[in-house]
């Protein structure tokens, strides 16, 4: 397994999303919101993309990470921690102080962010969201 430092190519990211059980994305959202990842990190065995995640935001209050997502062929690998473990280090070398990162965790995959010092926001806060119908 061979760790990288890119962002996912649209078909990459659609189609590892779709596989691993996320959400699926449109091409169109794809292809206008990839291009402005702060950060990525893609796990490749054989050429071929296996596990992907990603930092979006601002840069300097806030940093959201999302699509956290393993190949079902590959899960249960340690390859999530993998992904997680790059993605902490990125954030830790360039969150400014008081910046804040925030995630949606499903469950049981809220076990997997909270090793990497996530912590649930309620009872001070809840997560929302509006999703664009498809």
């Amino acid at each position: 397994m061979e760790i990288q430092h890119r962002i996912p190519l649209i078909d990459e990211y659609l189609h590892l999303r779709k596989i691993s059980g996320l959400s699926e994305m449109s091409r169109e959202g794809a292809e206008k919101g990839l291009p402005l990842t702060l950060f990525a990190v893609i796990l490749e065995e054989q050429g071929e993309v296996i596990g992907m995640g990603r930092v979006v935001g601002d840069g300097g209050l806030f940093f959201q990470v999302t699509d956290i997502a393993v190949h079902p062929d590959h899960q249960g690998k340690g390859y999530g921690k993998a992904i997680m473990g790059e993605i902490k280090q990125y954030l830790h070398a360039n969150m400014p102080p008081r910046a804040m990162a925030t995630l949606f965790a499903d469950v049981p995959a809220d076990h997997l962010y909270a090793q990497f010092g996530f912590e649930y926001s309620s009872p001070v806060s809840l997560g929302m969201w509006l999703r664009q119908s498809p």
